[in-house]
């Protein structure tokens, strides 16, 4: 249970994220910087961190054996996932981006196959190509539902362009931030723990994070002072905190990818922690009898995917000869 709580605690963190794009994006600041920022403010945090451990050198000639992959997958896993969520933040509330980013969710379970996993079998330990999760998916199905539930009243008073940019770029950065991470827990094997691999993706997103400052200073000019320390709170809660917790928490349970379906889905919190946040910070309406329903099947759901992960599927599986990525 100590990955589960682990990723729940990620999901508080994470919550900021919404709440403080969301306040950014109504006193003025662009999307631009509240995006740019995280990752560069990031890296002082992340460094002393590893530094400390005497864990930077096995970082950096892991980085220098692999440069374009660590690049490629690292603009997945963070320049795709968050470019697109503050984008959608000008756009749409704090409720309607945390609400869509649980498709990751089932984004999680559909990656599956694009993985192998470790199995036990007579023969001894053996990789297989993994299989969506299906049960798995069926609680991930409820806690869904339950998100659905929570913005249906709240969805009638948007219009078209909010749904369409509030929604869309946060689908692509439900896709991506679980694919860049699996691919790297993946490339680092066990090598490099939670705080090297962000540390390592962070530095190797930082020429996309540099060209769009350079856009965000051509174009609206630099950040306000309030801006920049609202993006400093981010790195430092969302960025740092909450990405080691989460990574850390799926470490955990590499391999195994039910377990690590059910971790991904303990994300389904923000939304409840989310919501918290925008009724003490931005003086948002409270939820209605409906919404509660909503966060009520999120919590069960959670609960129900926490369990069916802990079970075990037989499965007739066949040796195949893996390549690591």
């Amino acid at each position: 249970m100590r990955p589960i709580f682990l990723g729940i605690l990620a999901a508080l963190f994470f919550a900021f994220t919404f709440i403080l794009n969301r306040s950014m994006e109504l006193s003025g600041g662009s999307w631009i910087w509240s995006a740019s920022l995280r990752y560069l403010f990031m890296v002082p945090f992340l460094l002393f961190i590893v530094v400390s451990r005497r864990n930077l050198q096995p970082l950096l000639q892991e980085i220098k054996k692999r440069p374009g992959i660590w690049f490629l997958w690292s603009f997945i896993g963070f320049g795709l996932f968050y470019a697109p969520l503050s984008f959608a933040a000008a756009f749409g509330p704090g409720w309607l981006i945390a609400g869509t980013w649980q498709v990751t969710i089932i984004s999680g379970s559909l990656l599956v196959p694009l993985f192998y996993e470790t199995r036990q079998t007579p023969n001894g330990l053996i990789k297989v190509r993994g299989k969506i999760p299906l049960i798995g998916l069926s609680m991930s199905l409820i806690i869904l539902f339950g998100v659905a539930l929570m913005q249906m009243e709240q969805a009638g008073q948007l219009s078209g362009q909010e749904i369409l940019w509030g929604v869309l770029p946060v689908i692509l950065a439900s896709f991506a931030y679980p694919l860049g991470n699996r691919k790297m827990m993946e490339i680092c094997g066990d090598r490099l723990d939670a705080y090297q691999r962000v540390l390592g993706m962070t530095l190797a997103s930082l020429p996309f994070w540099f060209l769009l400052s350079l856009y965000g200073v051509a174009t609206v000019g630099m950040p306000s002072t309030g801006q920049t320390i609202q993006s400093l709170l981010v790195a430092l809660l969302s960025g740092v905190i909450a990405t080691v917790l989460f990574f850390r928490a799926t470490d955990m349970v590499k391999g195994n990818m039910q377990k690590l379906a059910a971790v991904e889905a303990t994300q389904s919190f923000e939304v409840l922690f989310a919501v918290a946040g925008e009724l003490l910070f931005l003086a948002s309406p409270f939820p209605t009898s409906l919404s509660w329903i909503g966060m009520f099947l999120v919590i069960a759901g959670m609960v129900l995917h926490s369990y069916v992960s802990q079970k075990e599927y037989p499965t007739k599986v066949q040796p195949v000869k893996y390549k690591a990525s």
